[in-house]
C-alpha cells in the first residue's frame, strides 16, 4: 500500500515526509482493517514531523483525524462488519486494566497509545486498530471530509468542554477561537450555554457572533461584558490565563486546552484565583467522544475544509504551517 512515512524529523519547508509503497497491514482478533476515506491534517503532525515532539517510532505513518470503511475484521470482532464507516481518533488504545481504565478515564491511562504517534495513522491508505477504539459513524449523515476533523479539533474540544461542568443558563468564556473553539461554541451554545468569544482576529469576531457568540471581542483589551461561569483557554499562552481568571466567578472553572503552555505566572492569588478551580485537558477518552460524535450527528457543526489529494499531503502542511490555508482545516482524500 502506499503510505508516508517520517524516518527523520526535519522543518517542514524541506517535506521530511517519503511516499513509498510498504506492506498492507492485516486485521487480526479484535482488530478491524480501514480502508482509509480522508484523514485530517492536525498541527500535531507538523509537529512531531519537526520534532517539537519526539518521535516514538520510525518509520511512523502520521494523521489522527481518521474516516475509514472497514474492509477485514478479525475472528473475535463483534462490534463491526465489513462496509461499516468508522473514525478514528487521538486515542488508538490503552492498557483496559489499570484504575484509570476501569473507572472510565483512560485518557489517564499511563499506557495510552495515541495514533499517529505511538502507533502507524491516517496518512496512508489501510491502517487497523482495536475494535473498541474505533468510533462508529453509522448515524451520522455527513460527508467523511466533515467528519475527519471532528476526530480531533471536535472531540478534543468537546473533552475541554465537559471539563468546565457548564450546564443550560450558564455563561462559558473561550479564550482563542480556531477549529477546536468553533466546535465548542456550537455544541455549547445548542444546548442553551451563552458563549463570550475572546479573540484578536476581527475575522474570528465576525465568525464566532455569525455562529451564535453572545459577545465576541479582544477580552484582553477590553473586559468580557459580564462574569463567566466557566472559561477554556485554547492557545498555549501562560500570560492568558490569570486575565481568564479574573473574568470567572468564585466557584467557577478555568480549563486549559493546550498540550503545553508558555509559563503561567498567578500575580493576584486572593483576588484572581483563590475559590476557582483549574483543570487541563490530558488526552481524550471514549465515553466522551461517543458522546461528541452523537450531538454532532444532530447539529449544524459543519465549518470550513480544504481538501488536497493524497499526494498533495506534505504541500498542504506547509501552507498549515505558513498560516496560507483559505478554510480553518485541511485535510487529504484518497482516490
Amino acid at each position: 500500500m502506499r503510505a508516508w512515512i517520517l524516518e527523520k524529523q526535519a522543518k517542514i519547508e524541506e517535506k521530511p515526509l517519503k511516499l513509498v509503497d510498504i506492506p498492507e497491514p492485516h486485521a487480526i482478533n479484535s482488530q478491524i482493517r480501514l480502508k482509509i476515506i480522508s484523514c485530517g491534517i492536525c498541527r500535531t503532525d507538523i509537529h512531531i514531523a519537526e520534532g517539537d515532539l519526539p518521535l516514538k517510532k520510525t518509520p511512523l505513518v502520521l494523521g489522527h483525524e481518521i474516516v475509514g470503511i472497514v474492509d477485514e475484521a478479525g475472528r473475535n470482532v463483534k462490534r463491526f462488519k465489513t462496509g461499516d464507516r468508522v473514525g478514528i481518533s487521538w486515542l488508538n488504545r490503552t492498557c483496559g486494566k489499570c484504575k484509570y481504565c476501569l473507572s472510565g478515564r483512560e485518557n489517564y491511562c499511563h499506557d495510552f497509545m495515541c495514533t499517529g504517534w505511538d502507533v502507524d495513522g491516517g496518512f496512508a491508505e489501510y491502517m487497523t486498530i482495536e475494535e473498541d477504539f474505533a468510533l462508529s459513524l453509522k448515524d451520522m449523515d455527513m460527508e467523511a471530509e466533515d467528519i475527519a476533523p471532528l476526530m480531533c479539533p471536535g472531540i478534543a474540544g468537546y473533552c475541554a468542554f465537559k471539563l468546565t461542568g457548564a450546564k443550560r443558563g450558564d455563561r462559558l468564556g473561550l479564550y482563542g477561537f480556531g477549529p477546536t473553539a468553533f466546535y465548542v461554541l456550537k455544541v455549547a451554545a445548542s444546548i442553551g450555554i451563552d458563549i463570550y468569544v475572546s479573540t484578536r482576529s476581527l475575522y474570528h469576531i465576525k465568525e464566532a457572533e455569525k455562529n451564535g457568540a453572545v459577545w465576541a471581542g479582544n477580552a484582553l483589551k477590553k473586559e468580557m461584558p459580564c462574569i463567566l461561569d466557566s472559561a477554556i483557554v485554547f492557545p498555549p499562552a501562560g500570560h492568558m490565563v490569570e486575565t481568564a481568571l479574573s473574568q470567572i466567578e468564585i466557584g467557577g472553572v478555568l480549563v486549559l486546552a493546550p498540550v503545553s503552555m508558555s509559563k503561567i505566572e498567578i500575580k493576584n492569588y486572593s483576588k484572581n484565583l483563590w475559590g476557582k478551580d483549574i483543570r487541563t485537558l490530558y488526552n481524550v477518552n471514549k465515553s466522551d467522544g461517543e458522546e461528541f460524535l452523537e450531538i454532532a450527528g444532530r447539529t449544524d457543526i459543519k465549518m470550513g475544509r480544504q481538501v488536497f489529494s493524497f499526494e498533495q499531503l506534505q504541500d498542504a502542511m506547509i501552507l498549515i504551517e505558513n498560516g496560507q490555508l483559505k478554510e480553518p482545516n485541511a485535510l487529504i482524500t484518497f482516490n
